[in-house]
């Protein structure tokens, strides 16, 4: 879309008209937290049960918007690949911050919540870990940490940990 379909040039506006919707922060939190790089996975893991229809509406429109890429996939002619991008990838501190915000706010669950306070804890340190590890997953960087524990394996670990009680 061109500036003149817009409502404005806000920044704020535009961001919202971006990333606004119902949907689009979740498959966003989903390929970027939980490594869910195919239609399928995203379907089949969504706590929130996304519809197919919404679901592929949302990924077109992540990937018109400059968030994503599709390409096919080099184990399955028949799947696509969905990566982020290197502007969907610098959404991270805006996650976290979503995330803290939630948790302080709203009534999330101790299991759902750890993973937002662990990132929140970690901070801007943390936030770049992780967005390295990202640009390496999804856009072919080289491992800026190799052999040491990834912050999603951690992610993965605090949550565990909550879900345990």
């Amino acid at each position: 879309m061109t500036r003149r379909q817009k409502r404005s040039g806000c920044p704020i506006n535009l961001s919202m008209e971006v990333l606004g919707d119902a949907w689009s922060m979740v498959v966003l939190r989903d390929v970027t937290f939980g490594g869910r790089r195919h239609f399928r996975d995203l379907y089949e893991s969504s706590e929130e049960g996304i519809a197919t229809n919404i679901l592929a509406s949302r990924l077109k429109h992540l990937v018109d918007a400059g968030l994503l890429t599709r390409h096919e996939d080099p184990t399955h002619k028949q799947r696509k690949i969905y990566n982020l991008t290197e502007a969907s990838i610098e959404l991270i501190p805006v996650m976290s911050a979503f995330g803290e915000w939630g948790v302080r706010w709203l009534p999330a669950s101790d299991e759902l919540s750890a993973r937002a306070r662990f990132l929140a804890d970690g901070g801007p340190e943390l936030w770049g870990q992780f967005m390295d590890e990202l640009r390496t997953e999804h856009l072919g960087t080289e491992d800026q940490s190799p052999g040491k524990q990834s912050v999603r394996e951690q992610l993965d670990q605090v949550y565990a940990d909550a879900a345990k009680g």
